[in-house]
């Protein structure tokens, strides 16, 4: 085996948050009536401090969402403080050479608009059309990448089946038509940005799994294996898939299936929140994607370690496999771990801890994990170590 896996030229190392889970503050969005945030990480006052340690851990890009409940509190009335804010966040970083990836929904809503029945009604796109042209027209010359949804199926099922987030309703109905009004959400924002600028890069974040049956020689097991990867990984993506300049991948998951849907994962090695550590799946996964022809960004995967205990071999064991598809041809362009800093997370709170940078939620001292010190090292040499 060699001693370093090299990356390509150019490749991109970096990490992700999302805008209610760290910034604090957010009392307008949909979220703050079912899981109030409150202080959060702060880190709408302490950008500065938190981007200057991507810049001290080496990473060259960084995604981040806009809080639609920030920048248009009220319907039709955009915030140009909030608007002033958020290109100061943009500038601070391109000013460190940092690339830009923006998500435009990542999970929460402005109140107003969830009042309206947000996205099951699809004449409701057109408010979130004009969110996401105003913040381009801001924005357009400070942002390298545009996510425009964050995980669409997750958001549907957990919010449309699941009852645990907002609006918290059990109604297959609506569920299915959430993800029809998303997918025609994308496609339109998609022309619009293209419409609007020769040269921009519009994508989606997307959710997906690994899926094995449990046992290869079950038909049953293969069939219900097949339906999942289906349904799960290949479904939504078909139908924008046209409508694309990069597919962004959130890997978090590996379930082994058994007739008629039941999941035996071994979990032989698990987070602290329970979820089965299984590295060499982004490579199958990247491996489904390669027949899109489409640049692949990793735009989130990570690991609750509050003790730091795994999370070193988890990027290296990641970034191999990541390294692996490569060079099978696949097209992967970048990795952005989640989470640069300990944040909110949804309906679990504060317990978790995805940061790279531990947070002290009662003094809000920010402090780099060793792993993220190690993660450092592979940024700034584009290699990863065997050991």
């Amino acid at each position: 085996m060699r001693k370093n896996l090299e990356f390509p030229k150019d490749f991109l190392f970096g990490s992700s948050t999302a805008a209610y889970q760290v910034e604090g503050g957010n009392i307008y969005s949909d979220w703050e009536d079912y899981y109030p945030a409150g202080e959060a990480c702060d880190h709408y006052h302490r950008f500065k401090e938190d981007f200057d340690w991507i810049s001290k851990l080496n990473q060259n890009a960084h995604r981040f969402s806009i809080e639609w409940a920030r920048v248009e509190k009220k319907e039709g009335e955009f915030d140009k403080k909030e608007l002033d804010h958020y290109k100061e966040v943009l500038f601070y970083l391109k000013q460190r050479n940092i690339k830009t990836m923006v998500t435009l929904f990542h999970f929460t809503l402005p109140k107003w608009f969830a009042q309206k029945g947000a996205f099951t009604k699809k004449k409701n796109i057109f408010y979130f059309q004009r969110f996401a042209n105003k913040v381009f027209d801001e924005y357009k010359e400070l942002v390298d990448f545009w996510i425009t949804i964050n995980e669409p199926q997750v958001y549907a099922a957990q919010s449309f089946l699941l009852r645990l987030w907002p609006p918290k309703k059990s109604n297959p109905i609506l569920y299915v038509r959430v993800l029809k009004n998303l997918i025609l959400a994308h496609k339109l924002i998609y022309k619009d940005f293209h419409q609007k600028r020769d040269s921009v890069f519009v994508g989606i974040a997307k959710n997906n799994q690994y899926f094995e049956p449990f046992s290869k020689r079950s038909i049953l097991d293969k069939l219900v294996t097949k339906i999942a990867r289906w349904w799960q990984n290949e479904w939504f993506l078909q139908h924008i898939k046209n409508h694309l300049d990069f597919i962004g991948l959130n890997y978090y998951f590996h379930n082994r299936i058994k007739f008629p849907f039941f999941i035996r994962n071994e979990n032989k090695v698990v987070s602290d929140i329970g979820w089965e550590v299984y590295p060499k799946g982004i490579y199958y996964v990247l491996l489904e994607l390669k027949k899109y022809n489409l640049p692949i960004y990793v735009t989130e995967n990570g690991i609750a370690d509050k003790g730091d205990i795994l999370r070193k071999n988890f990027i290296r064991e990641h970034l191999y496999w990541i390294n692996k598809a490569i060079y099978q041809k696949v097209d992967v362009r970048g990795y952005f771990h989640w989470s640069l800093i300990d944040n909110f997370e949804w309906e679990k709170g504060f317990g978790p801890r995805f940061g790279l940078i531990e947070i002290d939620y009662k003094s809000l001292e920010r402090k780099p994990r060793k792993s993220a010190f190690y993660y450092a090292q592979i940024c700034k040499t584009n290699h990863l170590p065997t050991k």
